[in-house]
């Protein structure tokens, strides 16, 4: 059975030291301090140790071989976004992490498909990084929750999904910059309850603002399951009925009516709520996830629903279909 992981971060190996080439900001570099690890650092502060499963190719091909896993969806780890520097420097470093992934799909097309990254604060400059990134061979891009605290509904966001659109390139949404995160550090609740709470954010965003009804086959998929969103639908609906005056200023549709109109990933790590996932969604929108290579993530590649009670087609749509139909790509090219 094909199983094609949506949701895998990857970094080139050497990158320059971004705030040194700029002259300002606290952008992300790497330091090797160590065989098989290097230090993430925000300026001059530690950020996160990441392992050579990050940006060695041939290992993660080995280490998804374990799980019977061959093909990855990679993209860039969204701390990269950079969407609070000038528009022209994250363009500069956003082209730089494109041509990594552009090169290592024409390297591995058998086992890498690229999401690209964008300077979403720029309009103009992120509609031609998109061009450029289809240009290069990847497939759709992945952008935040939130670009610098303004929700994806904002109207000067719509002409890069409108070119999306118009492109056929498909959209992932990552949870990123978590509202509140200031006031909650302790206990990791940014991690545990601020991503879900992004991108619910992002989701009601795109549906209450007429994103998702302007833009009909604009191709979009949520990660982590669409984070709380479904699991608070009747919360979100009632809202809607009750206080049509505060939700549905600018789009009267039902919020439901959009379920199957966006996929989400499978990464709930458990089978209970990924079956109510299944059930207000459908299989063929349900995509595999792992977060790889990060510990929060699924890093046993959907063994949960490998061993699981699931019908084989619904294990079928979710390792593979669904994956497919949201890149528009076919199944031949990895047979």
């Amino acid at each position: 059975m094909l199983k094609i992981d949506s949701h895998t971060h990857i970094l080139p190996k050497k990158m320059p030291n971004w705030s040194e080439k700029f002259g300002y900001g606290d952008f992300i570099y790497l330091q090797h301090h160590k065989r098989g690890f290097a230090k993430m650092m925000r300026g001059n502060q530690f950020f996160r140790e990441i392992a050579e499963n990050c940006w060695n190719a041939e290992l993660r091909i080995d280490e998804y071989d374990v799980h019977n896993t061959r093909v990855q969806v990679v993209c860039t780890i969204p701390v990269m976004f950079s969407y609070w520097a000038k528009p022209v420097d994250t363009l500069s470093l956003s082209k730089y992490l494109n041509d990594h992934i552009g090169k290592l799909v024409a390297r591995y097309p058998r086992h890498y498909i690229g999401l690209g990254t964008l300077p979403m604060q720029d309009t103009e400059l992120a509609i031609q990084e998109l061009e450029r990134c289809k240009k290069i061979g990847l497939v759709g891009i992945q952008i935040g929750s939130n670009i610098n605290d303004e929700n994806l509904n904002e109207e000067r966001f719509f002409p890069i999904f409108e070119a999306c659109e118009k492109l056929g390139m498909a959209v992932m949404v990552h949870p990123w910059n978590m509202m509140g995160e200031k006031n909650m550090s302790r206990y990791w609740l940014p991690w545990l309850v601020g991503m879900p709470a992004e991108t619910a954010r992002a989701l009601c965003s795109m549906i209450f603002g007429g994103v998702f009804e302007r833009l009909p086959r604009l191709r979009v998929m949520f990660a982590h399951a669409g984070g709380s969103f479904l699991f608070t639908l009747g919360r979100i609906r009632h809202g809607f009925e009750c206080r049509p005056d505060l939700v549905a200023i600018d789009n009267p549709v039902d919020p439901a009516k959009y379920l199957g109109r966006f996929w989400v990933d499978s990464i709930t790590h458990d089978l209970n709520m990924l079956k109510y996932v299944l059930e207000m969604v459908g299989s063929k929108r349900v995509t595999l996830g792992s977060d790889y290579p990060f510990p929060l993530g699924d890093l046993q590649i959907g063994k949960f629903i490998e061993d699981s009670d699931l019908p084989k087609k619904t294990k079928e749509d979710i390792f593979a279909n669904a994956t497919l139909e949201w890149l528009q790509l076919p199944k031949k090219r990895f047979s």
